[in-house]
């Protein structure tokens, strides 16, 4: 199991690869609380964002860990909760 944390900058690497960036979002300013649609993306782009976290690490994510996380920090946040164990159903 990965023991690597899932950080800001995480995000926004794998937001750019898989969705692109908004020219008019500022991605280096204060995103965490940022809601997604405000910072251009939307459910498809976040379930191709959702389907790269789980490739790149080794983990899954239920659809609703993807729908109810509104920003960045919820996201992260539950990730995170998957890299330490305490996000996985078996």
């Amino acid at each position: 199991m990965a023991t690597k944390e899932f950080t800001l900058d995480d995000l926004k690497r794998v937001l750019r690869e898989s969705a692109g960036a908004d020219e008019g979002v500022d991605f280096d300013g204060d995103i965490l609380d940022s809601d997604f649609e405000d910072l251009g993306y939307e459910s498809l782009a976040l379930l191709e964002t959702g389907s790269r976290i789980e490739r790149e690490y080794g983990i899954a994510l239920e659809d609703s860990a993807l729908t109810d996380s509104r920003t960045p920090r919820a996201l992260i946040d539950a990730v995170n909760q998957h890299l330490t164990g305490a996000g996985s159903a078996a």
